[in-house]
Protein backbone atom coordinates (compact mmCIF):
# COMPACT_ATOMS: atom_id res chain seq x y z
CA UNK A 1 0.00 0.00 0.00
CA UNK A 2 1.50 3.69 -0.84
CA UNK A 3 2.31 5.60 1.92
CA UNK A 4 0.26 9.29 2.12
CA UNK A 5 3.07 11.51 0.73
CA UNK A 6 4.08 15.25 2.17
CA UNK A 7 1.02 17.16 -0.49
CA UNK A 8 3.64 19.61 -1.75
CA UNK A 9 6.75 17.98 -2.25
CA UNK A 10 8.18 14.34 -3.24
CA UNK A 11 10.21 12.63 -0.56
CA UNK A 12 13.96 13.13 -0.27
CA UNK A 13 14.55 9.18 -1.45
CA UNK A 14 12.31 10.53 -5.20
CA UNK A 15 14.25 13.41 -5.09
CA UNK A 16 17.59 11.71 -4.43
CA UNK A 17 16.82 8.82 -6.88
CA UNK A 18 15.49 11.41 -9.78
CA UNK A 19 18.62 13.91 -9.31
CA UNK A 20 21.36 10.57 -9.40
CA UNK A 21 19.61 8.82 -12.64
CA UNK A 22 19.13 12.35 -14.39
CA UNK A 23 23.30 12.92 -13.77
CA UNK A 24 24.29 9.49 -14.74
CA UNK A 25 21.67 9.64 -18.10
CA UNK A 26 23.60 12.93 -18.85
CA UNK A 27 27.06 11.39 -18.43
CA UNK A 28 26.31 8.15 -20.20
CA UNK A 29 24.36 10.35 -22.96
CA UNK A 30 27.88 12.37 -23.26
CA UNK A 31 30.04 9.46 -23.14
CA UNK A 32 28.09 7.99 -25.96
CA UNK A 33 28.44 10.57 -27.57
CA UNK A 34 32.18 10.88 -27.31
CA UNK A 35 33.23 7.58 -27.52
CA UNK A 36 31.45 6.69 -31.03
CA UNK A 37 32.98 10.32 -32.59
CA UNK A 38 36.58 8.66 -31.94
CA UNK A 39 38.24 6.79 -34.66
CA UNK A 40 39.45 3.18 -34.14
CA UNK A 41 40.21 1.34 -31.03
CA UNK A 42 42.06 3.89 -28.39
CA UNK A 43 42.76 3.19 -24.86
CA UNK A 44 40.34 6.00 -23.99
CA UNK A 45 37.44 4.76 -26.08
CA UNK A 46 37.91 1.39 -24.42
CA UNK A 47 37.47 3.13 -21.14
CA UNK A 48 34.73 5.53 -22.39
CA UNK A 49 32.80 2.22 -23.45
CA UNK A 50 33.52 0.82 -19.99
CA UNK A 51 32.17 3.86 -18.02
CA UNK A 52 29.10 3.39 -20.78
CA UNK A 53 28.49 0.10 -19.65
CA UNK A 54 28.35 0.63 -16.10
CA UNK A 55 26.27 4.08 -16.08
CA UNK A 56 24.03 1.67 -18.13
CA UNK A 57 24.05 -0.86 -16.05
CA UNK A 58 23.50 1.63 -12.58
CA UNK A 59 20.70 3.44 -14.34
CA UNK A 60 18.84 0.09 -14.75
CA UNK A 61 19.25 -0.66 -11.16
CA UNK A 62 18.35 2.42 -10.06
CA UNK A 63 15.39 3.26 -12.04
CA UNK A 64 14.26 0.02 -10.68
CA UNK A 65 14.64 1.07 -7.25
CA UNK A 66 12.88 4.38 -8.47
CA UNK A 67 10.10 2.14 -9.58
CA UNK A 68 9.37 0.29 -6.55
CA UNK A 69 9.81 3.58 -4.70
CA UNK A 70 7.20 5.52 -6.90
CA UNK A 71 4.70 1.96 -6.60
CA UNK A 72 5.01 2.47 -2.61
CA UNK A 73 5.05 6.10 -2.48
CA UNK A 74 2.56 8.82 -4.07
CA UNK A 75 3.56 11.23 -5.68
CA UNK A 76 2.42 14.80 -4.98
CA UNK A 77 -0.96 15.85 -6.53
CA UNK A 78 -0.58 17.94 -9.59
CA UNK A 79 -1.63 21.70 -9.22
CA UNK A 80 -5.60 21.88 -9.52
CA UNK A 81 -4.48 25.03 -12.06
CA UNK A 82 -3.21 22.60 -14.96
CA UNK A 83 -5.40 21.59 -17.55
CA UNK A 84 -6.33 17.83 -17.92
CA UNK A 85 -4.17 17.72 -21.28
CA UNK A 86 -1.25 18.39 -19.08
CA UNK A 87 -1.87 16.07 -16.81
CA UNK A 88 -1.88 13.53 -19.09
CA UNK A 89 1.21 14.91 -21.02
CA UNK A 90 3.15 14.55 -17.87
CA UNK A 91 1.83 10.82 -16.60
CA UNK A 92 2.85 9.88 -20.74
CA UNK A 93 6.62 12.11 -20.07
CA UNK A 94 6.75 10.10 -16.91
CA UNK A 95 5.75 6.30 -17.92
CA UNK A 96 7.74 6.80 -21.29
CA UNK A 97 10.64 8.15 -19.18
CA UNK A 98 10.57 4.99 -17.14
CA UNK A 99 10.27 2.74 -20.08
CA UNK A 100 13.56 4.13 -21.48
CA UNK A 101 15.44 4.86 -18.23
CA UNK A 102 14.79 0.41 -18.26
CA UNK A 103 15.17 -0.26 -21.90
CA UNK A 104 18.29 1.81 -22.77
CA UNK A 105 20.29 0.22 -20.51
CA UNK A 106 18.39 -3.66 -21.61
CA UNK A 107 19.12 -2.80 -25.52
CA UNK A 108 23.06 -1.44 -24.48
CA UNK A 109 23.74 -4.81 -22.72
CA UNK A 110 21.93 -7.34 -25.43
CA UNK A 111 24.09 -4.81 -28.21
CA UNK A 112 27.32 -5.70 -26.29
CA UNK A 113 26.24 -9.30 -25.56
CA UNK A 114 25.36 -9.68 -29.75
CA UNK A 115 28.37 -8.29 -30.73
CA UNK A 116 30.60 -10.80 -28.68
CA UNK A 117 31.75 -8.50 -25.59
CA UNK A 118 31.55 -9.10 -22.38
CA UNK A 119 30.16 -6.25 -20.05
CA UNK A 120 32.18 -6.75 -16.74
CA UNK A 121 30.44 -4.27 -13.94
CA UNK A 122 32.93 -1.78 -12.44
CA UNK A 123 35.59 -4.05 -14.27
CA UNK A 124 34.73 -6.73 -11.21
CA UNK A 125 31.65 -8.18 -11.90
CA UNK A 126 30.87 -9.60 -15.43
CA UNK A 127 27.22 -9.98 -15.91
CA UNK A 128 25.79 -13.03 -17.44
CA UNK A 129 26.08 -13.28 -21.26
CA UNK A 130 22.38 -13.89 -22.23
CA UNK A 131 22.37 -14.29 -25.87
CA UNK A 132 25.12 -15.36 -28.50
CA UNK A 133 27.14 -13.55 -30.74
CA UNK A 134 25.21 -12.17 -33.65
CA UNK A 135 27.00 -9.33 -35.70
CA UNK A 136 23.04 -8.90 -37.50
CA UNK A 137 21.56 -8.97 -34.37
CA UNK A 138 23.93 -6.30 -32.62
CA UNK A 139 23.56 -3.99 -35.89
CA UNK A 140 19.79 -4.14 -35.26
CA UNK A 141 20.74 -3.63 -31.38
CA UNK A 142 22.91 -0.92 -31.93
CA UNK A 143 20.06 1.03 -33.72
CA UNK A 144 17.56 0.43 -31.81
CA UNK A 145 20.01 1.58 -28.56
CA UNK A 146 20.55 4.70 -30.61
CA UNK A 147 17.10 5.72 -32.19
CA UNK A 148 15.68 5.42 -28.17
CA UNK A 149 18.53 7.67 -26.50
CA UNK A 150 17.04 10.03 -28.95
CA UNK A 151 14.05 9.33 -28.10
CA UNK A 152 14.70 9.81 -24.52
CA UNK A 153 16.27 13.03 -25.00
CA UNK A 154 13.46 14.67 -27.06
CA UNK A 155 11.11 13.38 -23.99
CA UNK A 156 13.71 15.03 -21.36
CA UNK A 157 13.88 17.88 -23.28
CA UNK A 158 9.73 18.06 -23.34
CA UNK A 159 9.79 17.63 -19.54
CA UNK A 160 12.41 20.36 -19.05
CA UNK A 161 10.11 22.91 -20.91
CA UNK A 162 7.03 21.44 -19.72
CA UNK A 163 8.61 23.05 -16.29
CA UNK A 164 9.87 25.83 -17.71
CA UNK A 165 6.15 26.53 -18.55
CA UNK A 166 4.34 25.89 -15.59
CA UNK A 167 7.71 27.84 -13.84
CA UNK A 168 7.93 30.68 -15.72
CA UNK A 169 4.99 31.57 -17.59
CA UNK A 170 2.10 29.71 -15.11
CA UNK A 171 3.66 31.14 -11.97
CA UNK A 172 3.48 27.33 -10.95
CA UNK A 173 6.28 26.46 -8.39
CA UNK A 174 6.50 22.83 -9.64
CA UNK A 175 10.50 22.76 -9.65
CA UNK A 176 10.16 23.17 -5.63
CA UNK A 177 8.69 19.95 -5.50
CA UNK A 178 11.93 18.50 -6.96
CA UNK A 179 15.08 20.16 -5.38
CA UNK A 180 16.57 18.67 -2.81
CA UNK A 181 17.94 20.34 0.47
CA UNK A 182 14.17 21.81 1.66
CA UNK A 183 12.34 19.87 4.06
CA UNK A 184 9.95 16.65 3.16
CA UNK A 185 9.15 13.46 4.85
CA UNK A 186 11.85 10.23 3.51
Amino acid sequence: MPTRPNSLRYTNTAIALHWLVAVLIVWGFALGWIMTDIPGITPSKLKYFSWHKWIGVTVFVLAMVRLAWRFTHVAPAMSQAMHASEKLAAHAAHFLLYCLMLAIPVSGYFYTAAAGIPVVYLGILPLPTLIAPDQAVAAVLKTVHIWMNYGLLLIVGAHLLGVVKHELLDRQPLLARMLPGRKSSS
